[in-house]
């Protein structure tokens, strides 16, 4: 088994958060991915990538059936495990700051993994193994027991586990037994006996880590807890359908957020593939400016966007003087605001399920996409209530976006998929840098910027017109994804979620239709694309793409049809409502880097779509929100029937 690790299937996985890291625990207890202090901080386990890339498992000796769930309306799993003669459940969490409550959680995270295992019937035996492997499993530390617990010394951080012994567990920190560079335990539980286990993160310049005690964990867990339940209550409100998986997709969100400054990553892993055994192997720990901006419009439905002022002062600070220079605006950025990704392989992983190579940074930072400043302002004036009075550096920077959006849109780029090849005229970029406008000038006021609408809405118009003309294509019957070409693409959906064409429009129904026809697979999942992108091999269906399809078949009235669509994606979904980036045509296991906001941003958004035209349906929904002087129906909008009203339930934290 232990060669084989790196081989489960991602569905296994479990996803840990403190708001500025993250980590994986498989079903059967192996925390087998974890970066510490940032998300995209080199990995201290990393077996997901190769069976000797460290990991921190516990589980029960011999056979046992597992079951779990995360804690009610909290990232802290909880996981049961069954054996012949007892049963125990784990307790995993990654620590927020004392005291952090609701839009500041994550403030004050120490970098501390909370493990806690509780006999709760019968008798059980336990195995413990313990091996840190830090800087992706190049360095083999070295392991010294002190009273307590065990450090582990080794390159540039520090590592401290706490194992504190109890009456319950006297032997806990001398039963476990070193051998190089591996930890390993075996212990007998009997009902009401617990262990409990601390890791603990420092630079090797810091001062020296203190074992944590079993009452300060235990404590530790319970404020995790009630921070997490502190940030639900104030933010999730959604009642429509599919509600339990779209407030865990709100939850998940959050945890893919870096508190101290707003940054939100597209995936917390790295080089988990597109294509079992390909080279599509990408580093997704990086605040892309489109996946951002998409991430705080889902927040309207499926928590709440008052964090929308920090994300967009981030994004100011890491982006402004780059507009000012005339440059275009770069794609993605690290989660501090570094702008160099560079790409690297490590030729020492073997890849999960030997797909390589392993890659560290994205080369895609230098890419040009002109789709982002779309994104960036719809987000804004999305959210222009939460932002507030704008900063004139926020100013300055929204109004130097639609300004390059105007100047650029008809030059050629890389497109919203990053694709390795030749730049093309994609449709989606055009119809982006038309999003940009439109919205810019219904911020004009805000922004200070009254004076530039008129040359505003003149290129607006310019766009769409040749969007309409240049981007249908007669041969395909449905826009395609780029200007003289008849691959379909699933970003064309956008053409009505953004309100650039109504649902019902005749040539945007046949694009939807087309889509579901020709551009998915054998369970009516969406791929992005089909044509030849510049790289070998091919990918699995994209999960964004499927819910994009449910959307837009919602706004078309087609509600029998956007439901069995998004049911369909769904069933991707695993036990605890993580989704990864796609799913493999194949076997139907999910694939690509995990989770995947992009993923949970389309359920988020296609479900508040769905329920919107149950209610038109219904004969009584509501208008849609005003955007620029017309009516829109993006199902993204989420209107304003989401202000909750909190009150306090049984634990004193309150609910919505």
């Amino acid at each position: 088994m232990e060669t084989k690790m790196n081989s489960l299937p991602l569905g296994d996985y479990a996803l840990l958060s403190d708001c500025r890291s993250a980590a994986l625990v498989s079903r059967a207890g192996s925390v087998d991915w974890l970066c510490f202090p940032r998300f995209d901080a080199p990995a201290v386990f990393a077996r997901i990538l190769d069976p000797d890339g460290g990991h921190f498992a516990i589980s029960p000796a011999g056979d046992f059936q597992v079951s779990r769930a995360y804690a009610d309306r909290t990232m802290t799993l909880e996981t049961t495990f069954a054996a012949a003669a007892g049963t125990a459940v784990l307790t995993d969490a990654m620590a927020v700051g004392r005291d952090d409550r609701g839009h500041h959680l994550g403030a004050r995270s120490p970098g501390v993994l909370l493990r806690r295992l509780t006999c709760t019937a019968g008798e059980i035996d336990v195995d413990v193994s313990y091996a840190p492997r830090p800087e992706y499993g190049l360095i083999h530390p070295i392991l010294e027991p002190i009273p307590g617990g065990i450090t582990a010394r080794g390159g540039a951080t520090r590592l401290l586990l706490s194992a504190p012994a109890t009456p319950a567990t006297p032997a806990t920190a001398d039963g476990l037994q070193v051998a190089g560079d591996t930890a390993t335990a075996h212990l007998h539980l009997a009902a009401g006996q617990g262990v409990s286990f601390a890791l603990l993160f420092g630079p090797m310049s810091g001062p020296p880590l203190a074992p944590w005690d079993a009452g300060r964990i235990a404590a530790r867990l319970r404020d995790t807890n009630a921070g997490w339940r502190s940030w639900s209550a104030l933010h999730q409100a959604y009642q429509g359908p599919w509600r339990d998986l779209v407030h865990q997709s709100g939850r998940v969100l959050q945890a893919l957020t870096f508190a101290p400054t707003g940054a939100i990553v597209a995936a917390p892993t790295t080089s988990l593939p597109e294509a079992i055994g390909g080279e599509r192997n990408w580093d997704y720990r990086y605040t892309w400016v489109r996946d951002a901006s998409l991430t705080m419009e889902a927040m309207w439905v499926a928590a709440c966007p008052d964090e929308a002022g920090k994300f967009f002062g981030f994004l100011a600070d890491a982006a402004a003087s780059q507009l000012r220079r005339g440059k275009d605006l770069q794609i993605m950025f690290g989660v501090g605001g570094e702008h160099d990704l560079s790409e690297r392989e490590l030729p020492h992983l073997s890849g999960w399920r030997s797909s390589r190579p392993v890659r560290v940074g994205n080369g895609a930072w230098a890419q040009r996409q002109l789709d982002v400043y779309g994104e960036l302002l719809d987000a804004a004036q999305r959210l222009a209530d939460q932002l507030g009075e704008l900063d004139p550096v926020t100013q300055q920077f929204l109004a130097a976006a639609a300004d390059t959006a105007a100047s650029r849109w008809n030059e050629q780029d890389q497109g919203i998929w990053e694709i390795r090849g030749e730049p093309r005229d994609f449709l989606y970029s055009k119809l982006m840098c038309w999003v940009a406008l439109d919205r810019a000038i219904a911020l004009a006021p805000r922004l200070g910027a009254a004076d530039r609408t008129p040359r505003w809405s003149a290129v607006r118009d310019e766009i769409r017109a040749a969007i309409e003309s240049r981007g249908w294509n007669a041969k395909a019957g449905a826009y395609t994804q780029a200007f003289g070409r008849e691959d379909l693409d699933a970003s064309s959906l956008m053409l009505a979620i953004t309100g650039f064409l109504p649902g019902d429009d005749p040539r945007m129904k046949a694009t939807v239709d087309a889509i579901a026809a020709r551009l998915t697979d054998k369970r009516g999942l969406v791929y992005r694309y089909l044509a030849h992108d510049g790289l070998a091999g091919t990918e699995g269906t994209f999960l964004l793409c499927t819910f994009w399809l449910a959307h837009a078949q919602a706004l078309a009235g087609e509600l029998d049809q956007a439901t069995a669509t998004f049911e369909r994606a769904i069933a991707a979904i695993n036990d605890v409502g993580l989704l990864a980036e796609e799913v493999d045509p194949g076997s139907g296991e999910m694939i690509g880097n995990f989770p995947q906001a992009f993923s949970h941003i389309g359920l988020v958004n296609a479900a508040w779509a769905i329920s919107q035209a149950q209610q038109r349906a219904a004969g009584r929904g509501q208008q849609p929100a005003a955007g620029s002087g017309a009516a829109r129906e993006d199902g993204s909008s989420a209107l304003r029937v989401l202000q909750s009203t909190w009150v306090p339930d049984a634990d004193g934290l309150g609910g919505p």
